[in-house]
């Protein structure tokens, strides 16, 4: 990896731009969808090298910088949304002793304390849970919600009244209003004894405790929850009308009297780094045996008064610091390799193992992320090799110890396991995929999912389960299967859960869409790097979805007139035209495609525009918007005849401002540009329609 001194800046600005989308999908797999890919480790050195680069070139920091956001929204949720009246921070790592000891200078020199100065601080270990604030109104527990971004969490009050370590009601005399924030995490024992029911039922397995306190918290049934054991311990508070004490150890001896569990290793340290670092070591050396998974310790500064002072910076608090431990490594051999098929069609290498005990986890399998790191490794079957595991999650190859002795090459296929379609890797891109789409079954039932979803076709009642149910029937393997399931409407009545008024729903919806929106239609087909927005671009283009189609084989064919035309199309670039040429050069895909639009006619795509004040001009949103949606705000733009642009330009020429405006409202009032609030723009939308 470059020093980043030695990068140009638009070299840096690039692999910041990697590193902000690669850091944006784990943040969503880890706290959105309880299912890691990465292990902590991997993870912290992404973040740590985002942030060697923004140090070394500051004005390349980009408002959706991963050091200015904590966790991820949760727009996806079945839940509620709840706004956190104090942000739920995140933390700053620490991996090594002269990282703490750096992190207590810079508390000295900004408190302008002399060097060396003994400090109160606080130690616990760092429990591997789930986020969660307990709002109490007059001693009563009124609001439960998960982090969540930090802004924006989950209600899950219906789901905490089944944790017995939650209190519903505080003595007598606590403040009028305390939000008590704390971790909900599930024991070693009950986790393998949960995933020990889960197998037997058929059910999801979880891949370690965090993640089985996440998806048994966030359970839109709260039953579910109920049926868990799931447990809480209190480390902090937010929201206060009064806080019970001026440090923080005497806060959490407050809330250990109110009934909450505390951590049991929880202490007050007085002095320098060497006693942090012991407590580390001690913790640590106890960390095997403890009921529960940690993955570090937590230090804060005792007094509350210097924390006040001390204050934030970006997404986490200057007075605080997690320090973790390190992965833990063990020695196996690779057995197989094994290539699986992901739903975007991502072929994944899988290294499957000679069991090895890594810190008290059994481990067989270790993902191999892709054909250029199998060929760093220079791994093949057979080979002894390193493994670190970190975070519980599938751990990595840091070293094959077996790389010189003679033997052939992995081969990894330039076709597709499942479907047998040509596996390629776009250029400048590591991951190799298959060009299948539609036709492949181990992605199929995901891109059919994806194609009823509401930014596609938006077909109610149609949701993952039924398509996964009709798939095993045979019923449903392409979109146009959809349009053909009336014929077998006698068939679904006869299976359990169905009734009359259920099925006549579910196919009155589907045939609501035999004339569906054609930039929805193309963009439920789910084909590479064509988004809602792209699609809506080349049908403005085009008009009609047979146009597309010819312009885009014509471009496969080597055709410089068609390709130019394709990627004259504003928001239109290479990888666009090379993805349109890639679907429509595979005959099972224009297979189909043919069959869809046998039982489908959108109509012609016209743009219908009001006229406004912003026809014709770029207008940028920046914020949060709290009356609509991004998506909304875009498309409101867009019918007044207005371009939604994603950045702020000297060609800008409004921009709609929201709570947390950054970077780009500045750059606005820099270059001059007119700027609105949320009303403002609203007000310009209801003059349109007036």
């Amino acid at each position: 990896m470059n020093d980043p001194a030695t990068l140009s800046e638009a070299e840096a600005a690039n692999e910041l731009m990697r590193l902000a989308r690669a850091i944006a999908r784990h943040d969503r797999l880890y706290h959105s969808e309880d299912s890691p890919e990465v292990s902590d480790a991997e993870y912290d050195a992404l973040v740590r090298r985002n942030a060697e680069l923004e140090a070394a070139f500051p004005h390349l920091i980009r408002e959706d910088s991963p050091t200015k956001k904590v966790g991820h929204a949760i727009a996806a949720s079945p839940l509620g949304k709840v706004a956190h009246e104090v942000r739920m921070m995140s933390l700053d790592n620490a991996f090594s002793p002269e990282e703490v000891a750096e992190w207590l200078a810079r508390m000295r020199r900004f408190l302008n304390l002399p060097e060396g100065a003994p400090l109160a601080l606080t130690a616990e270990d760092k429990i591997d849970g789930l986020s969660c604030s307990l709002r109490y109104e007059n001693g009563v527990l009124v609001r439960a919600a998960t982090r969540g971004d930090g802004q924006v969490g989950e209600d899950v009050t219906a789901n905490v009244a089944h944790i017995a370590d939650i209190p519903q009601n505080l003595p007598q005399g606590v403040p009028a209003v305390f939000e008590v924030r704390g971790e909900v995490y599930m024991e070693k024992q009950a986790f393998t004894a949960l995933n020990a029911a889960q197998h037997e039922a058929g059910g999801k397995l979880f891949a370690n405790p965090r993640n089985a306190a996440a998806g048994s918290l966030r359970q839109k049934d709260a039953n579910v929850t109920a049926k868990r054991q799931l447990r809480f311990w209190a480390h902090g508070w937010g929201a206060a009308s009064e806080v019970p004490g001026a440090t923080q150890s005497a806060v959490v001896d407050t809330l250990r009297g109110w009934g909450f569990p505390i951590s049991p290793l929880f202490t007050r340290i007085e002095g320098d780094a060497d006693e942090l670092i012991a407590h580390f070591n001690a913790i640590g050396a106890a960390r095997p045996d403890l009921p529960y998974d940690i993955d570090g310790v937590v230090y804060k500064l005792d007094r509350l008064d210097w924390q006040e002072r001390l204050g934030f910076v970006a997404k986490a608090p200057r007075w605080a610091l997690a320090h973790k431990f390190p992965a833990e490594r063990a020695e196996t051999t690779v057995q197989g390799i094994d290539i699986q098929v992901g739903r975007t069609g991502k072929l994944t290498p899988v290294g499957r193992l000679a069991p090895v005990l890594v810190g008290g986890v059994t481990v067989t399998n270790v993902t191999l992320h892709n054909r250029d790191e199998v060929a760093r490794l220079g791994l093949r079957i057979g080979d002894r090799v390193v493994i670190q595991r970190a975070g519980d999650v599938i751990p990595q190859v840091v070293e094959n110890l077996t790389r010189e002795e003679v033997r052939p090459a992995f081969p990894f296929p330039d076709h597709c396991p499942e479907c047998d379609s040509e596996a390629v890797a776009e250029e400048g891109e590591v991951d190799v995929r298959c060009t299948g789409g539609l036709i492949c079954p181990a992605q199929r039932t995901q891109r059919l999912e994806h194609f009823v979803s509401r930014k596609a076709l938006d077909i109610e009642g149609l949701g993952e389960k039924t398509i996964a149910q009709f798939f095993a029937l045979g019923w449903l393997e392409s979109p146009a299967d959809i349009f053909r399931l009336r014929a077998r409407r006698s068939d679904i009545l006869s299976l359990e859960g169905w009734q009359d008024k259920s099925v006549d729903n579910l196919l009155a919806a589907i045939e609501a869409k035999r004339a569906p929106d054609a930039a929805r239609l193309l963009f439920g087909l789910g084909i590479r790097h064509v988004g809602e927005v792209t699609a809506r671009d080349l049908m403005k283009h085009f008009h009609d979805l047979p146009m597309l189609r010819i312009l885009a084989e014509r471009a496969h064919d080597g055709d410089a007139e068609a390709a130019g035309e394709l990627t004259a199309i504003d928001g239109i670039g290479p990888s666009v035209v090379e993805a349109l040429g890639d679907f429509f050069h595979e005959p099972h895909n224009v297979a189909v495609w043919e069959d869809i639009l046998s039982q489908v006619a959108p109509p012609r795509y016209e743009v219908v525009t009001l006229a406004s004040r912003v026809a014709g001009k770029t207008v940028v949103f920046t914020g949060k918007l709290e009356t609509m949606s991004r998506d909304e705000a875009k498309a409101q733009a867009e019918r007044l005849g207005a371009k939604a642009a994603g950045s702020v330009s000297a060609k800008t020429d409004l921009l709609v401002a929201g709570p947390g405006a950054g970077s780009k409202l500045k750059k606005a009032a820099e270059l001059g540009i007119e700027v609105v609030d949320e009303a403002g723009w609203a007000a310009i939308v209801a003059e349109a329609l007036a």
